[in-house]
């Protein structure tokens, strides 16, 4: 007995600094994603991936948000209805259910409430909720799905966003090389990228860049220590509590797959990682990193990229007779 006591003790002591490294640090490993409902989640996956909800025919969710990219369109700004510019960069979707908000703005509670945005905005999606409400259920194939998750045959919108969001909700990227660390593997990261995660905190980016999205969990003023000379006409939160205090208030993003997730800012005037240590350094901290510190950081940065969603591409149920059709060219 008196052995087991002393192994169990040594063991205890080899176990105790490993877990200590992962809660003492300001970001922990992501969690795998846990399905509850796999028929809802199927739903959804097909709903995230069909054009038929915007007014063309030819825009889903995935061209913003491209789940073989990043979970973004690597646009400055990205281009909805009729060419249209939109006027904000593409935040990604990958670990977006960490966010304490959607939309850079915050304007949008939860995945949900974000879900339905789109489909009506004019500039992006440009269609109604009626109208997809209207082309998902004349699709035998779906209705057969909605009523496997939902038990009606009766589809509506609130079950088309909770079917989007139950999706969204499984896009977490675990296991990155960085998740690895912190649970213990202290070979994962190089000594450069070791530097670079010293250089992170000791300079304060882990101030917003916290938490296992290494974001995602505040609104931060763009621009604290010299004005940031913005190329997008968004003045974030303001636009949500009226308060001018919140004026170029934004979401702080994720820094999850940062590497993959190119341009960066809300109006993505960054187009390297490189630009964006570099601007964020001067402006948020009040300090210019060296070309050698600013690489540092970019490999530590390039360790946060985890494992991709990987899983079969939907099959789309067809349309028939009576689905209403895509107007690609409407200019309205």
């Amino acid at each position: 007995m008196m052995k087991l006591r002393i192994i169990a003790a040594a063991l205890l002591t080899v176990a105790l600094p490993l877990a200590w490294a992962a809660t003492d640090e300001p970001i922990q490993p992501i969690p795998a994603a846990k399905v509850a409902n796999p028929a809802l989640v199927e739903l959804g996956k097909k709903l995230f991936f069909d054009p038929r909800l915007s007014k063309s025919g030819f825009i889903s969710c995935n061209s913003c948000h491209n789940l073989s990219m990043g979970g973004t369109d690597n646009l400055k700004t990205s281009i909805g209805h009729n060419w249209n510019e939109g006027p904000i960069n593409a935040p990604t979707v990958l670990n977006s259910s960490m966010n304490l908000a959607q939309f850079w703005d915050g304007r949008a509670k939860d995945l949900q409430a974000q879900a339905g945005g789109p489909i009506a905005n004019p500039g992006e999606m440009a269609s109604n909720h009626a109208l997809a409400v209207e082309v998902l259920q004349s699709i035998p194939g779906y209705v057969a799905q909605f009523k496997k998750a939902f038990g009606s045959d009766k589809v509506t919108i609130e079950e088309v966003t909770k079917a989007i969001a139950a999706f969204e909700e499984t896009l977490v990227t675990p296991n990155s090389r960085f998740d690895k660390y912190l649970k213990g593997d202290k070979k994962a990261l190089s000594a450069n990228e070791l530097g670079g995660y010293k250089l992170f905190k000791d300079s304060g980016c882990v101030a917003c860049h916290n938490g296992p999205a290494v974001g995602g969990n505040s609104f931060q003023k763009m621009g604290v220590v010299e004005p940031y000379k913005a190329s997008s006409p968004a003045e974030g939160r303001v636009a949500v509590t009226g308060k001018d205090a919140d004026r170029f208030n934004f979401k702080v993003p994720t820094l999850r797959n940062v590497e993959m997730t190119y341009p960066y800012f809300h109006d993505g005037a960054a187009k390297t990682l490189t630009d964006a240590v570099d601007t964020m350094g001067r402006l948020q901290l009040g300090k210019k990193f060296s070309d050698e510190e600013n690489a540092k950081i970019v490999a530590f940065l390039k360790t946060l990229t985890g494992d991709q969603p990987d899983f079969k591409l939907p099959i789309l149920p067809p349309s028939n007779d009576k689905t209403p059709r895509p107007e690609p060219f409407a200019k309205k």
